[in-house]
């Protein structure tokens, strides 16, 4: 039986910037995250200067490290020597693709052999769902403040246990017949919002699935499409007699606010969008729909009229078991700023017009 409580709390530990064990096939792995230790963490966590630099294949071939028999092999976890000069500040700028540029690499660096494959796996796994570079100091015999099985990690990018936590009626501009429902994740304590428009009428609701995007809904971002992608939804559901639309708290795409603007570094430096969240170490898509499938079931909706030009939210929806009778396009006028972003959209990632 799995135990989400210690997912929980190896998820909280490693965005708290402590060390967590993570016991997998072929041994236990301690792990510190790159991006939340500190020097004095470290020198707790690995006096004696030994713990190996774990960090995704695809930023190892960034680093010219995949011509080592060790770096070689796409998907596995890569296991960088230390070396003297192998201190918190040189992991850091290993770990994030944002700062080459600035950082010249001292190098060079030797790979070895990750003995603890699925706990390495894992270790990384866990990394992305908190958010952070998947790049962290790992130790086979070291001890953790959080211990968690290998493949409880998994559990932490499921929706079991989504409840409805609260709701009332709430007005907004171009729907003032309005409730706001607020679900929370027992996994992970996400909290995600749906906000239903008008009253049921017998047919399938026209619905949305907007990720969370602070950038664009709040400040205004012209760099992606997605603030007026929200408010026109807002007003196609309005005028359709009634819906609902789900507010996904998956910044990114999935990866995170902080990594979100990381990918906006490197997209200044060319890098298109897809390019970049495989250079920080995500998926393309790192989004999991289920989530938007289980509030919609406990909305008591499993057949819906689907707002979207993408492709991945339909079959989402539909794997999940709730029916999708149309999709609706949902397209805007580009901007001299997003015009690029639209287009990767259309031409690398599968979206419709």
């Amino acid at each position: 039986m799995s135990d989400a409580r210690a997912a929980a709390r190896a998820l909280d530990a490693l965005r708290r910037g402590w060390p967590v064990r993570i016991v997998g096939e072929g041994g236990a792995l301690a792990v510190l995250a790159v991006e939340t230790a500190d020097d004095q963490r470290l020198a707790e966590f690995d006096p004696e200067r030994r713990a190996g630099l774990l960090l995704s294949s695809e930023r190892a071939a960034i680093l010219k490290l995949a011509n080592q028999r060790d770096a070689a092999t796409p998907g596995i976890p890569v296991l960088i020597d230390r070396v003297p000069w192998l201190d918190l500040p040189a992991a850091l700028a290993l770990a994030d693709p944002a700062h080459d540029l600035a950082n010249p690499l001292k190098g060079p660096y030797r790979t070895r052999p990750v003995e603890c494959g699925e706990a390495a796996s894992a270790a990384l796994l866990l990394a992305r769902t908190a958010g952070l570079l998947p790049a962290m100091f790992a130790l086979p015999d070291g001890q953790g403040e959080a211990r968690v099985a290998a493949g409880d990690i998994a559990t932490l990018a499921r929706q079991d246990g989504l409840t409805i936590a609260a709701r009332a009626r709430l007005p907004v501009a171009g729907a003032e017949d309005a409730e706001i429902v607020a679900f929370r994740a027992r996994a992970d304590a996400a909290e995600h919002v749906a906000l239903v428009i008008g009253s049921p009428n017998g047919s399938p609701p026209l619905v949305r699935l907007h990720s969370e995007c602070l950038t664009g809904d709040v400040l205004g971002s012209l760099k992606c499409d997605c603030g007026p992608q929200l408010h026109a939804a807002v007003h196609a559901i309005a005028d359709a007699g009634w819906g609902i639309l789900l507010y996904l708290r998956q910044e990114g795409r999935g990866i995170g606010l902080v990594n979100k603007l990381r990918a906006y570094a490197l997209q200044d430096q060319g890098y298109d969008t897809v390019e970049s969240n495989l250079r920080l170490g995500f998926a393309i898509d790192a989004r999991d729909f289920s989530v938007a499938a289980a509030m919609l079931c406990l909305l008591n909706q499993d057949r819906v009229r689907l707002l979207t030009n993408n492709p991945a939210k339909v079959a989402g929806l539909e794997a999940a078991g709730v029916a999708v009778t149309e999709r609706v396009p949902h397209a805007l006028p580009p901007n001299p700023h997003n015009a690029h972003y639209l287009a990767v959209k259309r031409d690398r990632t599968g979206h419709l017009l």
